[in-house]
């Protein structure tokens, strides 16, 4: 099964304070990962395709699934359907088991974490938990954006109603050398490339509340084109990629091992994009 492709419009930084920012999230069939190679840097026009030379496991729980063609290990988006739909590498020596697994419309699925090795194409799976049995480690709580500046100000009368900042909102995001918008609070941020003093005071005309206004170096637009040029490169490789902070983008990768990021930073400058990896070294 091929996992469905979910592109999504390269989103501002307020759905963190909102509706939880992904950026424009791609996720792909990690099925056809690549084949080996080396871990040294590849030239800006060829991304590496690391393949682990040891027993790798998954990051948490995965789903799993078999819709009569075997098994599937999917590591990007999982569509909300019943019964759920989605795709990437093959496992060989996998059981669903007594426990976890569902099955309807001739499709078997649960989630489980795996530990295994990985040729690019197929994950041999030496040792499976399914989650009902497994015990995550305590996981540091993720964050959203700090406020841009230490003072917001504002009068907090006025313009200040729901509809107000739904209209400066959408002011920012016309603005000159627009970047990106979130909330901290009632406070509004709004981070561009040029002008900030013009941008505040564009955005007083609808908002009489909290509001800072800082600069960074790249627009929404040159992000989005980033991204694209980084989902081209990356292919079959690339589970989901996007930005969630302002003058970076997360992407996140079948497995890594340290290479991708290595041609990352050369390609796109040093910490612009930054690579996780889905699989990771069994310890």
């Amino acid at each position: 099964m091929r996992t469905p492709l979910l592109t999504l419009a390269l989103a501002t930084a307020v759905s963190l304070a909102a509706c939880s920012t992904e950026g424009e999230m791609r996720a792909v069939d990690p099925a056809a990962g690549g084949g080996p190679s080396t871990a040294t840097t590849a030239p800006a026009d060829e991304a590496p395709a690391p393949v682990p030379d040891g027993p790798v496991t998954t990051h948490g729980l995965v789903t799993v699934l078999d819709d009569g063609s075997g098994p599937e290990m999917c590591l990007g988006a999982v569509a909300e359907s019943y019964p759920p739909q989605c795709g990437g590498p093959a496992l060989d020596g996998f059981d669903f088991g007594d426990v976890g697994a569902e099955s309807a419309s001739g499709v078997t699925w649960g989630s489980y974490a795996l530990v295994g090795t990985f040729d690019g194409t197929t994950f041999t799976v030496t040792d499976s938990t399914p989650a009902a049995l497994y015990d995550p480690m305590a996981e540091e709580p993720v964050d959203g954006l700090e406020a841009a500046c230490s003072a917001p100000g504002g009068s907090g009368g006025g313009k200040t109603s729901p509809e107000d900042m739904d209209a400066t909102l959408a002011a920012a995001s016309a603005l000159p050398g627009y970047a990106s918008v979130w909330l901290t609070g009632d406070t509004i941020n709004v981070a561009v490339t040029q002008d900030a003093d013009g941008a505040e005071a564009t955005l007083r005309e609808t908002w009489d509340g909290g509001l800072c206004v800082t600069t960074v170096e790249k627009t929404d637009a040159d992000l989005n084109a980033i991204n694209q040029e980084l989902q081209t490169a990356l292919g079959d490789q690339l589970l989901t990629s996007g930005s969630t902070t302002p003058d970076a983008l997360d992407a996140r990768v079948v497995f890594d091992d340290g290479s991708i990021q290595d041609w990352a930073d050369a390609t796109f400058g040093d910490g612009l994009v930054r690579v996780t990896s889905a699989l990771v070294p069994a310890s």
